[in-house]
């Protein structure tokens, strides 16, 4: 309880403070990786402990699944992941010129789900979009980000970032405070990282559980105890995308491992 008064009180500090709007330069982006434990990157660094790897299996084993009333499964279309996916999650969100806007991973494996194999979308965060999208995601492992290379994406990402900067909730901050601003200090005695998105979706042990870059970016909303956006709503979907280009370059590690 003391640990949570004392974080509330540094929070509401920093609210008081400018945006100062100080983006990392490129050389100095930092994964999430960087600021764990020995014990939690030796967890993430071996497939055999890491517990995000049983999500990369039972995804593969979805790949493979007949499903739907067209009775197909995603290999029938797509082949043989390791090949056929490999960088296509380092490119999401991406621009579906059907839709008109930009669509994230998740949201492309249930779009097609609808339109290919006839079948019902998957839940948001549910035990089965995680896994496929984990195992697609982990095709591109060690892969550089390239999302927000699209031209088309443009106004979206401009979106993301106006996002990024605006201040909200009762705490009146916005992510660049935390993300950019004070990225090497600490809170309630964690590190406060750049926020750079690259190892979704992750294995959290504060979870215990996988999740997807969006609930994280909702878990932080409600820190700042702020109404935090829908799954999939347009403006969750622009700040994902302004945060994946801002990732631009570094490495996937999809399926991570974060405290």
């Amino acid at each position: 309880m003391m640990r949570l008064r004392a974080a509330v009180l540094v929070l509401a500090a920093l609210g008081a403070l400018p945006v100062l709007a100080a983006e990392i330069p490129a050389a100095d982006r930092r994964s999430g990786y960087s600021f764990m434990s020995s014990d939690s990157k030796a967890m993430q660094d071996d497939d055999t402990a890491n517990p995000g790897m049983l999500a990369v299996l039972e995804g593969e084993t979805l790949w493979q699944a007949k499903q739907g009333d067209a009775g197909k499964a995603c290999a029938d279309c797509h082949g043989d992941a390791p090949t056929t996916m490999k960088g296509v999650a380092a490119r999401y969100p991406a621009f579906d010129a059907a839709l008109g806007r930009p669509v994230d991973l998740e949201q492309r494996i249930n779009i097609c789900r609808r339109d290919h194999q006839q079948a019902s979308p998957f839940g948001n965060e549910s035990h089965e979009l995680l896994a496929l999208s984990a195992y697609v995601a982990q095709q591109s492992r060690g892969q550089p980000i390239t999302t927000g290379d699209d031209p088309a994406l443009a106004p979206f990402v401009a979106k993301g970032r106006e996002l990024f900067m605006q201040r909200q909730g009762q705490l009146n901050l916005a992510c660049t405070n935390c993300h950019d601003d004070n990225w090497d200090k600490h809170l309630a005695g964690s590190a406060v990282t750049q926020g750079q998105p690259t190892g979704y979706p992750i294995y959290r042990l504060e979870w215990q559980a996988m999740g997807s870059l969006q609930r994280r970016i909702r878990g932080c909303m409600t820190g700042v105890r702020a109404q935090a956006f829908d799954f999939g709503s347009p403006e969750m979907v622009a700040l994902e995308l302004y945060l994946m280009s801002r990732a631009h370059g570094m490495p996937l590690e999809t399926p991570a491992v974060r405290p």
